[in-house]
């Protein structure tokens, strides 16, 4: 292995688990032990500000990963690692979104309690907290597949709750459990650029760690289980709010006579510039929302992010205004467009119905 790969690489491993650790850093997946040096029987997942590939030059087996829910963002993540040389098992409810990928080299299983029970760490990115209790605990469900010396890594957005309840049916059968929502939506997925808000086992964080780098530009790791459900849902308030507060000043600026074009490119030049802004006023402007992030989610993470201030007293004021325009432009049926679609519930034609 070049010294390139040996700088970059995260973690690389042995095809003879007897052997000696005798390397620079050492740590544990999934039982077996591995190592960072220059030895020519590793695997070695590595990656460098231009690429990110999976590096095999030996003929053993690699780890075998799960990746349960191929939606707009499950699909994406999931092919980016297949990319990287992942040795990877899918499932979704709807079979024929996963056949992109199965196309591409992953294998298809018919229930998350298969998937997780032949791969070493399975991921899940559910819709809902619904969603994500199902597939993990559910009848069939990735628990039912899960032992001591497996992983388990939730990626989807949920409330504190669930991903405490996720933990304890996981760890309940000697797994491991690290939970892992994502800032950042469709486009930022296709291009390995998520956010990875982690909290739970820390071994588990370890481990993970090159995969996540394969589908992320950046990873925090937060704790006990519950952070980074919390960290999540404060992030996207925050940015519901923000496209809130954004469609107004665009409606404002067309009543009074201005160029909403000239709006945007002022605000992106600000202090208070955004990449939303620039990205998705354009489009707002000419009442087009291509979806990237559906606003029934972004509705959603408002009323989980209400809820968790609620549970500690804590007022918010703007995000509650904030989340009655998501339920006024969901009534509308502009669930499924992108949520920059609330800006429809401020429109006269809907204020007035």
């Amino acid at each position: 292995m070049s010294m390139k790969c040996l700088m970059n690489c995260f973690f690389c491993l042995p095809t003879n688990s007897s052997m000696a650790l005798s390397a620079t850093c050492s740590s544990f997946l999934w039982g077996i032990p591995f190592t960072l040096n220059n030895n020519n029987n590793k695997k070695c997942f590595y990656s460098h500000s231009h690429s990110r590939s999976y590096i095999s030059n030996s003929t053993s087996s690699a780890p075998r990963v799960g990746f349960l829910g191929i939606g707009i963002m499950g699909s994406p993540m999931a092919q980016n690692l297949l990319k990287a040389g992942v040795d990877l098992t899918v499932w979704n409810r709807t079979k024929s979104k996963c056949e992109p990928l199965i196309s591409l080299g992953a294998k298809y299983m018919s229930s998350p309690e298969e998937v997780a029970a032949s791969c070493d760490l399975t991921f899940a990115m559910l819709a809902d907290p619904h969603s994500a209790i199902d597939v993990a605990c559910g009848n069939h469900g990735a628990a039912n597949g899960m032992a001591p010396g497996k992983g388990y890594v939730d990626v989807s957005t949920v409330d504190v709750d669930t991903s405490k309840l996720i933990s304890q049916h996981i760890k309940a059968t000697g797994a491991l459990f690290l939970e892992a929502p994502v800032s950042g939506s469709k486009k930022p997925a296709e291009d390995g650029q998520l956010i990875f808000l982690t909290a739970g086992d820390r071994n588990l964080y370890e481990t993970a760690s090159p995969l996540l780098d394969i589908m992320g530009k950046s990873k925090f790791y937060l704790g006990d289980v519950g952070n980074g459900a919390a960290m999540k849902l404060v992030v996207n308030m925050i940015m519901g709010s923000m496209m809130a507060s954004f469609s107004e000043g665009l409606l404002l600026s067309q009543k009074v006579g201005l160029d909403p074009k000239v709006l945007v490119e002022v605000v992106s030049q600000g202090a208070i510039s955004a990449p939303m802004y620039s990205i998705k006023g354009p489009s707002m402007i000419q009442s087009v929302y291509p979806t990237a992030f559906p606003l029934k989610h972004q509705q959603k993470d408002m009323r989980l992010a209400l809820g968790l201030a609620e549970s500690v007293s804590q007022a918010t004021p703007i995000a509650a205004a904030a989340n009655e325009l998501y339920k006024v432009a969901k009534s509308h049926g502009l669930s499924d467009e992108d949520f920059s679609a609330v800006i429809e519930a401020l429109k006269s034609k809907f204020q007035h119905s």
